[in-house]
């Protein structure tokens, strides 16, 4: 199944770089192929909104453009989709935040462990302009930008036969993270060895103990089937990280203003729906994970696992000073909603 997928990736790659260079992104009625692209399967919440937004745009502006949704990497891994974005061959991908902080530093930011004190501060921040512009427009010279995020909810580790109660237990653990400096530096902290890879690649590197375990939100064990490998999920809750809903410069300036209002509609539909459809989505995904497949979740003091991500703040903001703005009006918002754990 893999390499049929990066079979068809690479032919649909083809044939959208040739409709790019020669004009022909366009279907039987002549309107415009939209073309969106993202790694989940079709009955997780980034799906169901982007449907959503199929087939919003298509109401309002259906005469013009085709809407196309492809879902569980069919267009290619996160990276590639990303490429493929900035190039043009697609209109719109989904990525993570910890991808898009190797395309612009900024992203860094939203990728520190323990940055946000609780969910409510989270949405908070990620609702308010003044802190996500800076950072969302940050790709335009690398040929996209960010039109939306998206509720990735909680980071937290699960393994295949080893619980994690404390830091301690990850010493000698393989454990998959995202493609990103942060996320590698963060394991090296917390005594783990970083291992990074694609989403696409981490049932099978489970499933034949290439790795020990991975990190990632509930749905990864029930949609992707982690939690049929890994029997322990640890809720030390290390990062609350975005998806972002990424858009090709050139498409979007080339959408009249009254055409750019009907799409910014359009993605704040995407926002709205996918955060409603997660939150049942993740206690669906609880039940079946604990009922079906055995996994035991556990809930383990996270001041350790803070503490020894610490540093990680004050490098980051050694590094990039100019981002220390908008990491205090995120500490503001963690003052308004603090954690309510005991």
């Amino acid at each position: 199944m893999k390499t049929f997928k990066k079979v068809l990736a690479l032919a649909l790659t083809a044939v959208m770089s040739a409709s790019v260079l020669t004009g022909c992104g366009q279907d039987s009625d002549n309107r415009m192929i939209i073309r969106i692209g993202h790694n989940q399967s079709t009955n997780h919440p980034t799906h169901i909104a982007l449907v959503a937004f199929e087939e919003f745009i298509e109401s309002k502006l259906g005469d013009k453009y085709n809407v196309e949704v492809f879902p569980s990497e069919l267009l290619g891994s996160q990276n590639e989709m990303v490429q493929l974005t900035q190039t043009g061959a697609i209109n719109f991908c989904v990525a993570s935040n910890s991808l898009l902080e190797t395309f612009s530093t900024n992203y860094t930011l939203f990728n520190l462990p323990y940055l946000f004190a609780s969910a409510e501060a989270y949405h908070a921040s990620m609702d308010d302009e003044a802190i996500t512009g800076p950072i969302f427009e940050s790709t335009k010279d690398a040929g996209f930008e960010a039109v939306t995020w998206l509720d990735a909810g909680t980071r937290n580790f699960y393994t295949v036969n080893t619980p994690i109660e404390v830091p301690a237990d990850l010493k000698g653990l393989k454990i998959r993270v995202q493609q990103s400096p942060t996320n590698v530096q963060m394991m090296n902290l917390l005594g783990g060895s970083a291992t990074p890879m694609g989403f696409g690649d981490v049932y099978t590197a489970l499933q034949s103990k290439i790795i020990d375990g991975a990190e990632n939100n509930e749905l990864a064990l029930t949609d992707n089937g982690h939690g049929d490998v890994c029997k322990y999920y640890s809720y030390d809750m290390h990062q609350m990280i975005p998806d972002i809903l990424i858009g090709n410069i050139a498409f979007l300036d080339g959408l009249s203003e009254e055409e750019r209002a009907i799409f910014e509609e359009g993605f704040q539909l995407v926002n709205t729906v996918q955060r409603e459809e997660w939150t049942d989505a993740v206690a669906k995904a609880k039940e079946r994970a604990a009922n079906e497949q055995g996994v035991q979740f556990l809930y383990p003091d996270t001041k350790p696992f803070q503490e020894a991500c610490a540093p990680m703040h004050a490098d980051m903001l050694a590094q990039y000073p100019d981002l220390q703005p908008i990491y205090d009006a995120i500490q503001a918002y963690n003052e308004q909603y603090p954690s309510t754990e005991s």
